[in-house]
């Protein structure tokens, strides 16, 4: 079965993807993720950088209480950031291929998408993270 993302509109289909986050009209503020309902109607949809710096991070080291929690069973810590995306937002975001030990504030990364969970029809959900950029 296909790969497909946890949710639609979160980034753009072109490869490598961005995110798509939403500009409101009226004061030029750019939010992550685009708005969805009514109010979407004040926001034009706006792909963002695929690269930006880590501003704040943590390790997940135990299950999140479920629900939400929605992940894999096998449950392996993994690392969360805050990514600042240059004169954009800032996206909360997991992070992969990092060495939990090797974290730091200002590190440059850019946008991956991983494997999340196996949703109930057999297709693999992805979602998005950060990854070490060159």
């Amino acid at each position: 079965m296909q790969a497909r993302p946890i949710a639609k509109g979160l980034w753009t289909d072109e490869q490598p993807p961005r995110l798509i986050g939403g500009r409101d009209r009226e004061t030029g503020r750019i939010v992550f993720p685009m708005p969805a309902g009514g109010e979407a109607e004040r926001y034009d949809a706006v792909p963002l950088a695929r690269e930006g710096t880590i501003w704040s991070w943590t390790v997940q080291r135990f299950p999140p209480k479920a629900p939400p929690y929605a992940g894999p069973e096998a449950f392996e810590p993994f690392a969360l950031a805050y990514v600042e995306l240059p004169g954009e937002v800032i996206v909360e975001s997991r992070l992969t291929g990092f060495d939990f030990d090797r974290l730091a504030c200002g590190l440059p990364v850019r946008l991956t998408t991983i494997p999340f969970v196996e949703a109930p029809d057999g297709a693999t959900l992805t979602t998005y993270a950060f990854e070490p950029a060159a």
